[in-house]
């Protein structure tokens, strides 16, 4: 199968999901086999709370639109253009996908098969839905691609290859237990933002957008903020204050209830405005609800500090304070030339 038809069975994709938002969907009559997945697709969507507490309508809705945008023929044809797969020998991927976010796994799901290869893919239980149901439509659109692509409940065997996302723990298993094969491990990472002090209003609620995106569960959610010696966080609660509505859903208030009784048990200083707690921590990794911050002297300092840690941060977001940063709240909408972790993938199974 050429790659041209997968482009054109993933722009056929976008299409479709470009239906679905969460002011109101909008059915369009010229989408490829509407007709067949439309309304199921809606009544999927109304449903992926009850299969996982964290995936609220209005989160999927985002993650859906996300893919929307990102493919379109353009899109495709930037991303695609600076790689050659005429040479690409099939193989079988395996996938062991994170279910920390609606759709986590697409962008894997997809580079596999763009690239030329079989997809065998392991769902987590926290997201065992919405991928199989776009594999399903994209194949009812070339049905050819339903030869590459298995989805399997138990191990993964029988592969070639394979690409395994988890915690720091898991990956230590993964890379013993996918030691003969290539691979790619991809461990714990948390995002960070810099702040000098000199942000408007409208960056700030841009990093309320970074924080609280999907409940802040994915590692392109801002955990870590550095900010100058002295800054006063009044300007930052004032502009997040429109996110708070966030603690009117359960299993996020009962986070943020715990994590703060935490803190205050063991004495810890908290910023705090009743539905976010700031922690003074060196650390990257904050629990739900929760950010931490850090205060610096010199910017220099950090920009070094971030580069000996890169291992650890997924996304840097700034008003251009070092190279490559992100800026305010586009921290979900990445690319398809986003690569997680900066491991170009395509090129990863270009060559296996």
């Amino acid at each position: 199968m050429s790659q041209k038809l997968k482009k054109n069975t993933a722009i056929a994709l976008g299409n479709f999901l470009s239906q679905f938002k969460a002011d109101g969907n909008t059915k369009n009559p010229e989408v490829q086999n509407n007709n067949l997945f439309y309304d199921d697709f809606v009544d999927l969507i109304a449903l992926s709370q009850s299969h996982n507490g964290w995936f609220t309508s209005e989160q999927v809705y985002f993650a859906v639109n996300s893919w929307a945008e990102a493919l379109t023929e353009d899109n495709l044809n930037e991303w695609l253009s600076k790689y050659d797969f005429s040479n690409v020998q099939p193989k079988t991927v395996g996938l062991i996908l994170a279910g920390n976010i609606p759709l986590v796994g697409f962008h894997d799901f997809l580079s596999v098969l763009i690239s030329g290869h079989k997809v065998m893919v392991k769902m987590s239980s926290n997201d065992q839905k919405l991928l199989p149901f776009l594999a399903k439509y994209m194949i009812s659109i070339q049905p050819e691609l339903e030869s590459s692509i298995i989805f399997v409940e138990g191990k993964l065997e029988n592969f070639d290859a394979v690409i395994a996302t988890g915690s720091n723990n898991t990956a230590r298993y993964f890379e013993y237990y996918f030691k003969d094969k290539p691979s790619i491990i991809r461990k714990n990472r948390n995002s960070v933002a810099i702040l000098n002090g000199n942000e408007t209003k409208e960056d700030l609620i841009g990093l309320g957008e970074d924080i609280f995106r999907y409940f802040g569960l994915g590692c392109r959610n801002v955990s870590k903020l550095f900010v100058p010696k002295g800054y006063d966080f009044k300007h930052f609660f004032e502009s997040i204050f429109q996110y708070g509505d966030i603690i009117h859903y359960e299993k996020y208030a009962n986070n943020y209830d715990y994590n703060k009784a935490v803190f205050l048990m063991s004495l810890f200083p908290l910023l705090d405005n009743e539905f976010l707690t700031l922690k003074e921590d060196s650390s990257y990794a904050s629990p739900i609800s929760s950010v931490f911050y850090e205060f610096y002297d010199d910017l220099e300092t950090i920009k070094q500090r971030l580069k000996t840690d890169e291992d650890q941060i997924q996304c840097v977001v700034s008003n251009h304070l070092t190279d490559n940063s992100i800026p305010f709240g586009e921290t979900q909408k990445p690319k398809l030339w986003d690569y997680a972790d900066n491991i170009d993938t395509l090129t990863f199974l270009n060559k296996i």
